[in-house]
């Protein structure tokens, strides 16, 4: 086996907390219990959780003395002004709206801007996005450029596809279309960034048919990391200055900041349209909170303030996605396919290739991420037909995506080389009996987003329970 050197840490260890992992005997018990859906498994009784880096950061010595600082007035607290001033500078943009975390950013801006049968299209929407759209009666549409698809590495796998995106716009006219998203980086296709000539051209056509352009820029620093090392142009440019760039091309940003945030909770939405701030702000105070916290306590806006910069340091961002890199190389050295390249904040395993005695309608991917749990206390989670397995609004039918993954999602700042070195040994187990591995079927499940709260069995390729 190739030796695979692994990245150095750009920071030391000030606290620990004790991890334990259960025995077979009882992680069988467990998983049975929570009828094979890893969301209902407790923390306490997972070893390495690799579930999603939303929110699960180990927050820096300055975020937790900025914390003490919190002003928890409930009108324009002095908290709220940094916060503000830090998401003006990075964002470009006038108006900021707090918001607890993504997905409120989400309710709060689709329930304002998109009118039922609307469209909104997205180089690919999350589970989130897609559940938020739907919910307020709008189209969700992916436009994934064509080496998403590819087995083959490529640099920027994430954009979407301009030429598609032009199509659609003059198939079904600029009315029809609510708004424009760009992911970044696209996380339903592994992690993939966007490059900044495909958000310039998104842009441009954005502009030509006077179509709202925003950003889903959860992991907006990643995403410039990359731009920075992999587009000619951009090796000379800070992060910041990639940024910038980045957040001039579009009309404004919706951000879960649990990710590049480098918080354990919060996010925000930001643009320079006053009406469009005003409405949503409206709506906000009924559901949300007051403007300047947005269900946030004041200290939470302390902590985004300092890790929104953090975020962007270049040594912190060449470690972040050379651990990504890393652990990647270690899956596919135990045997498991893998998405390539290795995308900002996960490891995305190919688990229709890997199992493909499992149809999709049996969720290989859902099978691969029980059995992480089962062999060695890990929690995964599966992004395939369970996740987006939803019903076609225009057509009637189950979507099935275009692939079965495992997405293992590393947490910012909290597990160490040695964490995946154990999580690559247990996919090594895996590997030797991955035949034995059963499908499963729904036994009880919710309209939208299923994946978060349904009952799943154990069945045979035929469909038999086991």
């Amino acid at each position: 086996m190739k030796r695979i050197n692994p990245p150095y840490e750009p920071h030391r260890i000030k606290s620990v907390e004790p991890i334990h992992l259960l025995s077979r005997e009882e992680r069988e018990k467990k998983i049975t219990a929570a009828n094979y859906n890893i969301f209902k498994l407790d923390a306490a009784d997972i070893y390495i959780d690799l579930l999603t880096d939303s929110g699960t950061t180990a927050m820096s010595a300055k975020q937790w003395a900025a914390l003490m600082l919190g002003d928890e007035s409930y009108a324009g607290a002095v908290s709220f002004r940094h916060f503000e001033a830090t998401v003006r500078d990075i964002f470009h943009k006038q108006f900021v709206i707090p918001c607890h975390q993504g997905r409120s950013a989400e309710n709060l801006m689709f329930s304002t801007v998109v009118k039922h049968g609307q469209y909104v299209l997205n180089n690919t929407h999350f589970d989130t996005t897609k559940g938020n759209t739907l919910h307020k009666g709008g189209i969700p549409v992916d436009l994934p450029c064509p080496e998403a698809a590819l087995d083959e590495p490529a640099p920027f796998k994430g954009n979407m596809d301009i030429v598609k995106l032009d199509d659609f716009i003059r198939e079904h006219g600029a009315d029809a279309i609510a708004m424009v998203m760009l992911t970044i980086t696209n996380n339903s296709v592994g992690g993939q960034p966007v490059s900044m000539e495909n958000i310039h051209a998104v842009s441009d056509i954005c502009r030509k048919y006077h179509i709202p352009f925003y950003f889903d820029c959860a992991r907006f620093a990643e995403n410039c990391y990359f731009v920075k090392r992999d587009e000619p142009g951009y090796h000379d440019k800070s992060i910041a200055e990639i940024a910038a760039e980045t957040f001039d091309a579009c009309d404004g940003v919706l951000m879960s900041a649990k990710k590049d945030g480098m918080a354990n909770i919060g996010g925000f939405i930001a643009l320079n349209d006053e009406d469009l701030y005003r409405r949503l702000t409206e709506l906000m105070i009924i559901v949300e909170g007051f403007p300047t916290y947005g269900g946030l306590a004041g200290r939470d806006l302390e902590v985004l303030a300092v890790g929104l910069h953090e975020a962007m340091n270049l040594d912190y961002l060449a470690y972040r996605i050379n651990q990504v890199a890393y652990f990647g190389e270690l899956i596919k050295q135990a045997g498991m396919p893998i998405v390539e390249p290795t995308g900002g904040h996960a490891v995305f395993i190919d688990a229709g290739a890997f199992l493909p005695h499992i149809p999709a309608e049996q969720f290989p991917g859902q099978s691969l991420a029980v059995e992480f749990y089962r062999e060695g206390g890990v929690r995964v989670v599966e992004i395939g037909s369970l996740m987006f397995g939803d019903i076609d609004p225009e057509t009637g039918k189950a979507q099935t995506p275009p692939k079965e993954l495992v997405r293992m999602a590393l947490p910012r700042r909290v597990y160490t080389n040695t964490h995946y070195n154990y999580v690559a040994e247990i996919a090594a187990k895996i590997v030797e009996h991955k035949k034995n591995l059963p499908g499963y079927k729904i036994t009880r499940q919710s309209p939208l987003l299923r994946h978060f709260t349904c009952d799943l069995k154990a069945v045979n390729p035929k469909g038999v329970t086991v």
